[in-house]
């Protein structure tokens, strides 16, 4: 079977191998794809595997041999399912593969902001701490975990992890969730606008949908503490970016740690990029090497199992 890999890079910078896949079909793998050359690259594919290379109708139309799509992903935005679905092609995607590294990333925004790592250990490198007057000093609020709300919005996989170590730092958690679940323990359900009202820390895990569009909005953002942080790993759109950014600059918000903007890789007049105590990482939590590992022996798993006729995780 023909299979090609229209864009590598991001899931197998070359830490990850693809001699697996090479050994069960006819491979051929680009690091990207620019969107004009899709339909060249895969004409002559029955297989055709890709993260966030656009897989529209014009594009599924254009592919005669086409029986597979596999998704390196979770999301199944990048293809048109009802077109792949009136043509009998098979769509997998790789559920959970990122869970652990989502939750941790979370953690890491706001550990940055309880402690300022960056800033107290560059003020040591320039000399500071050795000219102190005192045995130690802070240059930035010192804040603890223990005793705080964080309020966590959609309770899947990455959601529960995220309530789970919160509970080991002592914080209390509150859940705003469509599908409460009975075994996820000191948890408290509340709605959405008392998730808002009561978080020092709000993170976001729900789907990006029409009733979630711009879900963090100016009206929002009023209901919440000046003290509080807000915390984005799930999807850019969540937030109204030009409201986040109005209220970080007028300090109606201390903070904000977003691993997701709207557009990716964002326009350079984003107001989020210049905007007073946001720090944005670059759409990572999914990337750790064990993640994108488990994402690249499942997406292989769901080919084989294709190719066997018994396929899983098929979204359509």
């Amino acid at each position: 079977m023909k299979v090609v890999i229209l864009d590598s890079f991001t899931t197998n910078p070359g830490d990850l191998a693809w001699d697996e896949l090479e050994d069960i079909c006819e491979l051929t793998v680009h690091e990207r794809t620019p969107e004009e050359e899709t339909i060249e690259r895969a004409i002559d594919a029955e297989a055709v595997i890709t993260n966030k290379t656009l897989l529209d109708r014009s594009v599924i139309a254009a592919l005669p041999n086409l029986e597979y799509i596999g998704l390196l992903s979770t999301g199944c935005n990048v293809v048109d399912l009802d077109a792949a679905a009136e043509r009998g092609i098979v769509v997998t995607n790789v559920p959970t593969y990122s869970t652990m590294s989502v939750a941790q990333l979370v953690f890491a925004h706001l550990l940055n902001f309880t402690h300022r790592i960056d800033l107290h250990a560059e003020s040591v490198q320039s000399g500071e701490w050795c000219k102190s007057k005192d045995f130690c000093y802070w240059k930035s609020p010192l804040i603890e975990l223990s005793g705080l709300t964080i309020g966590i919005i959609g309770l899947g996989s990455i959601g529960e992890n995220v309530a789970r170590i919160a509970c080991c730092f002592g914080m209390k958690v509150i859940v705003h969730t469509r599908t409460p679940k009975e075994n996820c323990a000191n948890v408290e359900y509340v709605s959405m606008d008392e998730a808002f009202k009561r978080s020092d820390v709000l993170s976001l895990h729900c789907p990006l949908s029409a009733e979630t569009d711009k879900l963090v909005d100016h009206d929002r953002l009023l209901m919440m503490k000046p003290t509080a942080f807000l915390i984005n790993t799930g999807r850019g759109g969540l937030l109204d970016e030009d409201a986040v950014a109005e209220a970080l600059n007028t300090g109606r918000l201390a903070g904000a740690g977003l691993d997701v903007l709207s557009t990716e890789p964002p326009m350079p007049d984003n107001p989020l990029l210049t905007a007073n105590n946001c720090w944005i990482t670059p759409h990572i939590a999914w990337a750790t090497r064990a993640a994108r590992l488990r994402l690249v022996d499942q997406m292989i798993e769901n080919f084989k199992a294709f190719t066997a006729g018994k396929p899983i995780n098929v979204v359509v």
